[in-house]
């Protein structure tokens, strides 16, 4: 059985120290060690993360690769396989903790706008009794009074905490309105769980949709990610008819961001120095379209866009 060398312990080194890593990042960590680029090497990039996996493994490990549904990056992240008692010994979180986060977790999936982020305020008020196993509760007899001192106890500056520090973890994320977001470890994580849960899954790249463009026929479950959604564009050049209920989608995509995904989606692997030009011309046009929208994301446009719209047709304010 071959054993991992140094190359293979630093990258692994990079992800426990650092936490997950955009795909950008991860790139820059292997070409350092290896001296090859992944894009040009393809095969021995993912040779090199197979034989990482299989010695992972051994202890029910993985390295993992995600998108991150809040803005599309792809992202690298060790993962732990094992979810029992010996393993939740291992958090730093305490009970009162661990239920405020699934207590966001449950509001997030269950907005059928998909969002992806529920608002602070909502986030702050969940109610953590909520959280206790339906075996406690089918033991309990005196309703709230079974409910465990902790979660009683939990005060709203210890929530405002205790959320300040999942995002710091990134277990969490603020989005640009101010609310509350999945972050890119729960991605990560709890892929397996999202699909178990009944979470409609993405037309294009069949992921659990938790933040997508929903289907604007309200009796329609379609979802799809506002990442796939520009592939989808780029293809049929502006129009979007749903598969599922023939439904014309109203929204619009800046032509520049079509263009700009086309370029990435066909991006040069010879060497590194094209892919250098290749991001500096993606920069120039996000750039001009930012000028253009008045804004200076180059996913701003496109985004928040998608948002309001089915926020304003979805939810009522």
């Amino acid at each position: 059985m071959a054993v991992l060398n140094w190359k293979h312990h630093t990258l692994l080194q990079a992800l426990m120290t650092r936490g997950p890593l955009k795909e950008n990042e991860f790139h820059k960590i292997f070409s350092a060690v290896t001296g090859k680029n992944p894009r040009s090497y393809e095969r021995d990039f993912n040779d090199f993360l197979l034989k990482i996996n299989k010695e992972l493994s051994y202890v029910q490990m993985e390295l993992r690769r995600c998108r991150n549904q809040n803005d599309g990056e792809v992202c690298y992240g060790l993962v732990n396989n094992v979810s029992d008692d010996q393993s939740k010994l291992g958090t730093k979180y305490s009970v009162p903790q661990i239920a405020l986060y699934k207590g966001v977790i449950e509001a997030i999936m269950q907005d059928a706008t998909a969002q992806g982020c529920i608002s602070t305020f909502t986030a702050l008020n969940t109610r953590l009794e909520n959280q206790v196993h339906s075996g406690t509760e089918s033991q309990s007899q005196g309703g709230s009074s079974q409910v465990p001192p902790a979660l009683r106890n939990f005060s709203m500056s210890q929530k405002e905490k205790t959320l300040d520090e999942l995002v710091c973890d990134k277990w969490l994320c603020h989005t640009p309105d101010g609310d509350i977001g999945l972050g890119v470890k729960s991605y990560l994580d709890l892929r397996s769980w999202f699909h178990n849960s009944g979470i409609p899954s993405c037309e294009v790249c069949n992921e659990a949709a938790i933040k997508a463009k929903v289907c604007q026929n309200e009796g329609c479950m379609l979802r799809i990610h506002h990442y796939c959604l520009k592939k989808k564009f780029s293809q049929s050049r502006g129009k979007i008819i749903c598969p599922s209920c023939s439904t014309q989608w109203e929204c619009q995509i800046p032509k520049s961001e079509v263009e700009a995904l086309e370029d990435e989606l066909n991006e040069p692997t010879e060497s590194q120095p094209l892919a250098v030009s290749k991001r500096r011309k993606l920069k120039a046009n996000r750039n001009a379209d930012a000028d253009t929208a008045g804004c200076g994301s180059s996913q701003g446009p496109s985004v928040p866009e998608l948002r309001r719209v089915t926020r304003s047709s979805a939810r009522p304010r």
